[in-house]
């Protein structure tokens, strides 16, 4: 199932390249506390350090320990590589939560003299025994006797005749020489196999003898090998414990380690799920697309429902967010902004994406999606993307059915996020505050999609300009248009117009927003520059205050002398005290003219006025009068970005009343809805709509769809001379 969901949501590559970090293989899923996974892990993308050595699965090696069996010296070296990895980590500068865990991980003295008796790559050191160096020697010599040897035979002149090279030939894994027929009257050999021009590959006698000489010396060998893997793997199982315990640790810092180097490989960064059920994305990337648009999106309510134009990445959205999931439930990094996202945990994760049609299973598109709902009805804490949820059958009965579906599973606590084209599904689910709205944007200057949403509202699907830009003949569609009727077409106008004007209401809205920010900092910057005068001019009193005290003091003293020689030269030196107070200088007023640019502190703008000695400036949008005495004159200022101008479409000749006599309840609703938003347009705040009175059933579905509609404020009965009971006047 799980496998499943990942090649559904496109993350098959993603997940291969990442577990080709692991040193062995094992599940991609980290099990245990996630929080303290996640703060071990950030820790160690700060760090540099050496991956972990590649290892073999050891669970047959610890049941053999645990059974005091004998392993292999090659079983024991992969041990020797976990704990020396271990000693390595140790030595190394952690932060407290990875710092004090490899802390508590004691590797036992017993182990130093089997660490020591490994190479690098994995042989056992010939000097830890005096028997391995011996033997080591007999056979270099060995070695040099059998070259020695096919070197004088093949120089001999009784065997030259015979030989059809002087090459010596690797056949069966044994050194042979290449001879033609009666070979035998020159040498003693035995045949070890037929060349394909008829030759004799041989092994010579004495040859032979050498190598079996290697094989007793080869086999003295093992036994010595033998005997060190017995005292190691007696050494293994009485620390099979520790073992255990430390294999295991391996196998979570190598979850550790892939992360990390896989974030830091890719630029990557982790998101903690946290125990709500949000998802809040900022600047996410799915990590299977090229250069993506980064997405930001806030699904803080239980249900998203994307509409709108064809090919314009709902399918991918949709995939993005459940990947986005996935991705945090199993503390794998992504391209994503991290501190500004949040995303929830979820028990399960589960996309009804592809058509369940197929010959094996005999089962229509439509069956094959009753079936995977018939089973999410049981399910609690679930977080579900459905692709294209009307497929397959008629979609205004498939609208009502999945209207009452989606209900029953958001009262079991799941999560769901559905694409769709058709507009009426969203339109019955739209009433509820727990239904997110969301509409794929389509530019048609340039007549393709923008692969950007918009919230809030019903997209359209531009089905005729997409077929057009995949080469459907204007003719075609133009005829299409006309089937299609001219009611429907303007409703799907004033389903853009109104795109349109919520795009550009959030544009003001953020322009606005950003000229707020810019209010903040210029009033910051004018505190800051308030209290930097107060302080300069405190500084200044201060020190006036305490030259003119002592000038002051000095000609007091005067007084305290009688001869006149001494008071004279103390009334100079008050004197003197007084010239050296320096007094603040008026500064000098610059000639400033309108339309001057002039730099206030940090904050630059142009002169809109003067008056006096006071100057009137813009500053970004905002006028401010500021003494001239304080200016400066600066350099041009930066164009400022040019202002959002709105424009809507009026409705002409709208009447402020509205019949639905004779229409079935569906249709008078679609009216209505439409009329409501005209009427909005051309600015009416109040209409009257006349239902009649006949059964009720039209009046009670007017009432109710009156109730609901966000632009209503108020509505009752008209007045008896307007159509009293049959009619309603509704304020806007």
């Amino acid at each position: 199932m799980l496998e499943k969901l990942v090649v559904q949501l496109d993350l098959n590559e993603y997940l291969q390249s990442f577990e080709k970090l692991f040193a062995r293989k094992k599940s991609f899923i980290l099990q245990g506390d996630s929080s303290l996974h996640f703060k071990r892990i950030n820790e160690l993308c700060e760090l540099e350090f050496k991956p972990a050595p590649n290892l073999k699965n050891l669970d047959i090696a610890l049941t053999h320990l645990s059974k005091q069996g004998v392993l292999h010296l090659e079983e024991i070296f992969e041990f020797v590589k976990i704990i020396s990895y271990f000693i390595y980590l140790k030595k190394l500068e952690f932060k407290p939560n990875l710092g004090s865990w490899l802390d508590k991980i004691i590797i036992p003295n017993a182990f130093e003299s089997l660490l020591e008796s490994f190479t690098q790559k994995g042989e056992l050191k010939t000097d830890l025994d005096e028997r391995l160096i011996n033997l080591e020697n007999v056979l270099k010599l060995k070695k040099e006797s059998i070259q020695n040897e096919f070197k004088k035979l093949i120089y001999s002149k009784s065997l030259s005749p015979y030989l059809i090279d002087t090459q010596i030939h690797l056949i069966s894994q044994s050194e042979a020489l290449l001879v033609r027929g009666g070979f035998t009257h020159a040498i003693k050999a035995k045949i070890v196999a037929r060349s394909s021009s008829g030759g004799f590959y041989i092994l010579p006698l004495s040859v032979e003898n050498l190598q079996n000489d290697m094989a007793k010396i080869q086999n003295e060998k093992e036994m010595i090998y033998y005997e060190y893997a017995k005292n190691f793997s007696l050494l293994l199982h009485k620390n099979l414990a520790f073992l255990k315990f430390i294999n295991s640790a391996f196998d979570l810092f190598d979850h550790y380690s892939a992360r990390a180097l896989f974030a830091k490989a890719k630029d990557y960064e982790f998101v903690l799920a946290n125990g709500s059920n949000e998802i809040v994305l900022k600047d996410f990337a799915h990590p299977a697309l090229k250069n993506p648009k980064s997405i930001s999106l806030d699904f803080s309510k239980q249900v998203l429902i994307i509409t709108g134009v064809n090919a314009g990445g709902k399918s991918m959205l949709l995939k993005s967010l459940l990947a986005a999931a996935f991705l945090a439930k199993y503390l794998l990094p992504m391209k994503i902004n991290a501190s500004s996202s949040k995303i929830g945990s979820f028990k399960h994760i589960q996309a009804i994406l592809e058509d369940p049609q197929n010959v094996k299973n005999d089962i229509s598109t439509f069956a094959g999606r009753m079936l995977a709902f018939s089973k999410l009805l049981g399910q609690k804490d679930l977080l579900l993307g459905v692709d294209e949820i009307e497929l397959g059958t008629d979609f205004e009965e498939a609208a009502s059915l999945y209207s009452v579906l989606i209900q029953k599973l958001m009262s079991q606590n799941q999560k769901i996020i559905i694409t769709t084209h058709h507009k009426r599904l969203a339109m019955l689910l739209a009433k509820n505050e727990a239904v997110e709205l969301l509409a794929a944007l389509y530019d048609e200057e340039a007549s393709r999609p923008k692969y950007e949403f918009l919230k809030g509202t019903i997209g359209k699907s531009y089905a005729f300009e997409t077929a057009l830009r995949y080469g459907i003949s204007e003719n075609l569609v133009a005829k299409a248009k006309q089937i299609y009727g001219e009611d429907k077409g303007d409703l799907e106008e004033l389903v853009n117009k109104n795109i349109k004007l919520e795009l550009e209401l959030k544009t003001q809205l953020k322009s606005l927003e950003n000229k707020e920010q810019k209010v903040g900092t210029i009033l910051h910057s004018l505190k800051e520059q308030k209290e930097r005068q107060e302080e300069r001019f405190k500084e200044q009193s201060s020190r006036l205050e305490r030259q003119y005290y002592e000038a002051i003091k000095q000609a007091k003293a005067t007084l305290e002398f009688k001869e006149l020689k001494d008071r004279q030269r103390s009334i100079n030196k008050a004197n003197e005290l007084k010239k050296n107070i320096i007094l603040p200088q008026k500064q000098e007023t610059k000639d400033f003219k309108v339309n001057d640019f002039v730099k206030y502190e940090k904050i630059k703008g142009k002169i809109k006025a003067l008056k006096k000695d006071e100057a009137l400036i813009e500053c970004e949008g905002l006028n401010l009068r500021v003494p001239l005495s304080l200016l400066k004159k600066s350099g041009e200022l930066p164009k400022a970005t040019q202002k959002a101008n709105i424009k809507v479409d009026r409705v002409q000749n709208l009447s402020p009343s509205l019949d639905l006599h004779g229409l079935r309840s569906e249709e008078a609703i679609e009216k209505l809805d439409k009329y409501l938003s005209d009427a909005l347009i051309v600015g009416f705040d109040e209409v009257l709509i006349y239902h009649g009175i006949g059964t009720g059933k039209l009046a009670f579905a007017v009432k109710e769809f009156l109730k609901t509609h966000k632009s209503v404020k108020e509505f009752s009965d008209a007045p008896l001379n307007q159509g009293g009971f049959g009619a309603k006047l509704v304020r806007l």
